[in-house]
């Protein structure tokens, strides 16, 4: 079975992983916001979704195959829309419930949001909407970095979305109401990563300037607040020393879905190694290159759908 809707595709039924809504992409209109909740399953075989504004969710996808091997994976990355982190927050609440709506097509037990943005803004409408364990960033980020720090100071870089919506202050301080939080939006990562500029002298500059207010707060623990950052972790260690801690969220959030999996009993049993199959909404001319320093491997196979498609699946102004 193929996507008709889809261009530049492989074969996306060879990793073993089926859209059973595949034949009707064409059909498929807007979804009210009052319908309810989308249906999940309980089969343990059954894929686990992940999606990102871009490809910085690779670095998710990698630690949770690294703790998860055997578990099928569906990856969605909204490359055609990214970033994320400059839209309103009524944009990125409607793209993560068109992402998440795709993602369910392909029956998925689970969905990580493995962008800081959209688990900021969106977390709560996307788990109203869906049935599965919704797993997001920010809490998993936020208990990681509180097991951390000793002097009781933790920074918190992201995107303007995520630090203006104090996502993670809010729920550091609801966690421990004794420590200090400074919070420094750094929106120019994200291209940087997106092309591949991981120890480019404007990345330096760039990372000196976002990070000296949180040198000079004298943070010892700094959360990496957007799936994105990591690929940039050795410009950032170099720039706050290696007294400072750095939290990957993305493993903080590999390790929450292990333990949401193992509560409801929806670890795959099978002992083999799980399939992937990769989405996108469009593949930059670096995408394969950028792809696999995410990954920390090259993708094979990468399947682009057609941003239409995606956004026909959802509207917050569909009347």
């Amino acid at each position: 079975m193929t996507d008709p809707n889809a261009s530049n595709m492989t074969d996306p039924n060879a990793s073993g992983i089926t859209n059973p809504k595949a034949n009707e992409l064409t059909d498929t209109k807007a979804h009210e916001l009052t319908e309810p909740k989308a249906p999940g399953t309980t089969d343990p075989k059954a894929p686990i979704g992940i999606f990102d504004s871009g490809i910085g969710g690779l670095t998710v996808v990698k630690h949770l195959i690294d703790a998860l091997p055997n578990e099928n994976i569906v990856y969605f990355g909204d490359t055609a829309r990214v970033p994320y982190g400059s839209k309103s927050n009524d944009t990125v609440i409607e793209y993560s419930i068109q992402d998440a709506a795709f993602l369910m097509e392909f029956g998925v037990k689970a969905i990580v949001v493995a962008c800081n943005t959209a688990s900021s803004v969106a977390l709560n409408q996307l788990r109203e909407r869906f049935s599965v364990p919704i797993i997001g960033m920010i809490e998993p980020g936020a208990k990681y970095g509180l097991g951390y720090t000793s002097n009781d100071k933790i920074g918190v870089i992201g995107t303007r979305a995520t630090v203006n919506n104090k996502a993670y202050s809010t729920k550091i301080a609801e966690l421990d109401g004794q420590v200090t939080i400074i919070e420094q939006a750094c929106p120019l990562f994200v291209p940087f990563a997106e092309e591949g500029w991981i120890d480019h002298p404007a990345t330096r500059a760039v990372a000196a300037e976002y990070l000296k207010p949180l040198k000079d707060a004298g943070v010892d623990t700094l959360i990496l607040g957007c799936t994105h950052y990591p690929i940039l972790k050795d410009v950032i260690k170099d720039e706050m020393g290696s007294n400072v801690k750095l939290v990957d969220s993305g493993i903080a959030a590999s390790y929450a879905v292990v333990k949401e999996l193992t509560e409801r009993g929806l670890l795959n049993p099978e002992n083999t190694p799980g399939d992937e199959i990769y989405y996108v909404s469009d593949i930059p001319a670096t995408f394969s290159f950028v792809a696999s320093l995410f990954l920390g491997r090259e993708i094979i196979k990468i399947n682009k759908v057609e941003t239409d498609y995606i956004s026909s699946l959802f509207s917050m102004n569909k009347n």
